[in-house]
């Protein structure tokens, strides 16, 4: 069986790739502290422009909108093309949209890390998925108190889980995403692997 039937190979493949990446590199980390007068976050702690990075601001309002306007360029794309073609093409959409938030053309192809808009395809196509690779972010945090562990983890789990429930297409999409998350995370696996990782604070103060 193929990841992708062939019927969405050729131009409706290309259109579909390129019609997510434009969806996914919409820099909303960059516009939302633009507007709210916090400077350019490329400045700011490690430079990227994902949520993680926004929360170094210190208006966590700021980066709550982040996540989810990230979250929602990754899962809306996907049921838009669900609903108006098929599933086929909806995966590739998927893809698009997480290489669209990593790499985008406007800021010289450095993005964001891809795990906000990679929930957001994932949520599209397999909520229980989600909802696993959920469980086990959150685990992952609340046991390490990494941010980064836990975003990898979670992008494995998520390949598995949709492998395991029977659905080849979307493990196979989510293995792709998977590798794209753990390659843009390799600065922070270097640093886990060295002991100098950042972690992530509960108190009231961070």
């Amino acid at each position: 069986m193929e990841p992708i039937a062939a019927s969405s190979w050729g131009w409706p493949l290309l259109l579909a790739l390129l019609a997510g990446y434009l969806a996914g590199s919409i820099p909303f980390g960059l516009i939302v502290t633009r507007m709210a007068g916090a400077g350019d976050i490329r400045a700011i702690g490690s430079g990227n422009i994902g949520a993680t990075n926004v929360l170094r601001t210190g208006r966590k309002g700021l980066a709550l909108a982040t996540l989810l306007a990230d979250a929602a360029k990754g899962a809306l794309p996907v049921l838009l093309a669900m609903a108006w073609f098929n599933r086929d093409v909806a995966l590739v959409v998927g893809l698009g949209a997480v290489l669209g938030h990593c790499f985008p053309a406007w800021l010289k192809f450095k993005g964001g890390k891809g795990v906000a808009t990679a929930a957001g395809v994932v949520l599209a196509l397999s909520p229980l998925t989600l909802l696993a690779a959920l469980l086990v972010f959150l685990a992952a945090v609340i046991a390490t108190r990494f941010v980064s562990l836990g975003s990898v983890l979670a992008s494995v789990t998520a390949a598995l889980v949709a492998y395991m429930i029977g659905d080849p297409q979307a493990a196979f999409l989510f293995a792709l995403i998977g590798i794209i998350v753990i390659l843009k995370h390799h600065q922070n696996i270097g640093r886990l692997v060295r002991g100098e990782e950042n972690k992530v604070s509960f108190s009231k103060k961070a």
